[in-house]
């Protein structure tokens, strides 16, 4: 059983997070790239590692991981040589699960609904109650930095980070009125892991 990771990855995806995070924990890993248009993520090859046919995916020792915030917080487990998440028992161990899968809960699907401009459901049967709320509570845990955890980066930045970079490339509005988030996303952004991936787009 190899202890190299197979990535299945298409730039132009959510596979990009889990890249950057490959990099940051320096794990060893081999590339396939999935082409979209012709379907190969639809393949039945590819449906029985992820049956969803989306990724990121990657498989390690035999077992797929799918899922972003999952696969960003299980390379900062089984690599932890490189710091990136907080021990079991550690204090901040809770604020760094808080927020890894707020990104996952609230922030994502906050910005795909603005900027789908789908209409605006109730709050109480959202599961992030409100666009607004959404960001103020970010910046909040984002202040005053310079991570999520403070003065200690963590594999919750690299998944937060890459959804705010998305966004703001993307026009969500309100991201980039708020200073917070831009310092944040240019001090994520001087990474050398963040640029050796984004760099890589093979």
């Amino acid at each position: 059983m190899s202890d190299t990771i197979t990535f299945y990855h298409n730039p132009q995806s959510r596979a990009q997070m889990a890249h950057w995070m490959l990099e940051e924990v320096g794990a060893p890993y081999d590339t396939v790239l999935i082409d979209f248009e012709k379907g190969e993520n639809k393949t039945p090859e590819f449906l029985a590692i992820n049956p969803m046919g989306k990724l990121p995916t990657i498989v390690h020792r035999d077992v797929p991981v799918t899922e972003t915030a999952a696969i960003i917080g299980y390379l900062a487990d089984v690599f932890p040589e490189a710091g990136l998440a907080p021990s079991p028992t550690a204090p901040e161990r809770g604020t760094y699960l808080r927020w890894l899968v707020f990104g996952a809960s609230c922030f994502e699907p906050a910005v795909l609904d603005k900027m789908l401009k789908r209409p605006d459901a109730p709050a109480a049967a959202t599961g992030y109650g409100s666009y607004e709320n959404t960001l103020d509570a970010l910046e909040t845990a984002l202040t005053p930095g310079p991570y999520i955890l403070g003065d200690r980066f963590s594999a919750a930045d690299v998944y937060i980070g890459s959804e705010l970079n998305w966004a703001m490339m993307f026009g969500a509005p309100e991201l980039k009125d708020r200073p917070v988030f831009v310092d944040y996303v240019k001090r994520l952004t001087e990474r050398p892991a963040y640029k050796r991936a984004s760099a890589d787009q093979k």
